[in-house]
């Protein structure tokens, strides 16, 4: 089912995009493989393997609310920090959710590795990247960049790790420090706030031991797309481990991707197109629908990035 999604990327490398628009083919999903496609710089961003199995809310929670993503052998939670509050009592400030926050994650781990150092200077470079997304930082845009930044500074992990009848566990910040300098009103459309922000020491030991490499051109293609982020770093992570085709159920697929859907037919309605977009920026991908219905058969496949490049970055 999902591997004519090769077809997509024939038909557009030879036809182009207006040709491909008239198959039956969804629009969403022509757009997203012609962008991808059509991107010729070869950047490769990394993300710490943790992230690619377990990840963040798509919709902002109640900003006293924690979040925990579960597996079969994994957990995250996330437990929202705080901030002085006005009245002499601290407030929560919320957990990093949607998008955005999963695109500057990125934009921090992928400088951290690529300067080989915890702190990581943004500012204008993390505009630049954004807009390299496909996400232009100015008006609405600046101030979701802005509150997603200091969700992200100021929120505490927890993962937990089974195997057999033992848990292993791991709090830890994703920064220990970070640097907020307010914008004059004059520069709120110009330029980015001027932040340093330095990862936290476990963090940063556990990107560097298990970095999963992606591509810019794909994340780009569906920055805007959550769902798709997530299922994106999924495959990059899993395929080119597999030895063997590997079944994955609904209900552990509906584990990682579901929190928030109470019925398996709503969650599987927005995960497939989902799927489809994120097949359509990973051309390498071998990704079928079980025959019997029960989930998803995933096949070794090629990474999304070449080791060969990765060793060059």
């Amino acid at each position: 089912m999902f591997r004519l999604m090769g077809t997509v990327h024939d038909i557009l490398e030879s036809n182009g995009r207006q040709a491909t628009l008239q198959f039956d083919f969804d629009r969403q999903v022509v757009e997203a493989a012609a962008s991808y496609m059509a991107d010729e710089d070869g950047g490769v961003g990394f993300l710490y393997s943790g992230w690619c199995q377990a990840a963040l809310p798509h919709r902002r929670l109640p900003d006293s609310k924690g979040w925990q993503v579960s597996g079969d052998r994994f957990c995250l939670i996330v437990e929202p920090g705080m901030r002085r509050g006005l009245g002499g009592e601290p407030v929560h400030v919320g957990v990093p959710f949607g998008s955005r926050a999963r695109l500057i994650l990125i934009y921090l781990q992928s400088e951290a590795l690529r300067t080989g150092g915890r702190e990581v200077v943004l500012g204008t470079s993390l505009r630049d990247w954004l807009e390299r997304m496909k996400i232009p930082v100015g008006g609405k845009n600046l101030a979701i960049v802005r509150e997603q930044t200091e969700r992200i500074s100021r929120c505490r992990l927890t993962f937990e790790v089974r195997q057999g009848n033992r848990i292993g566990l791991a709090n830890q910040n994703i920064m220990d420090s970070a640097i907020f300098l307010e914008p004059a009103e004059a520069e709120i459309q110009s330029s980015l706030f001027a932040q340093t922000a330095r990862l936290s020491e476990p963090f940063f030991e556990g990107l560097k031991k298990h970095p999963v490499p992606i591509e810019e051109a794909a994340i780009g293609a569906v920055s805007n797309n959550s769902i798709a982020i997530d299922i994106y770093v999924w495959l990059a992570y899993r395929l080119h481990s597999l030895s063997k085709p590997t079944s994955i159920s609904w209900r552990a697929l509906k584990g990682q991707f579901g929190a928030g859907f109470a019925e398996m037919r709503n969650f599987k309605t927005k995960f497939l197109p989902n799927l489809r977009l994120a097949l359509a920026v990973y051309p390498a991908a071998r990704v079928d629908e079980d025959d019997q219905g029960r989930g998803l058969v995933l096949h070794p496949s090629k990474p999304p990035v070449a080791e060969r490049l990765v060793g060059s970055r």
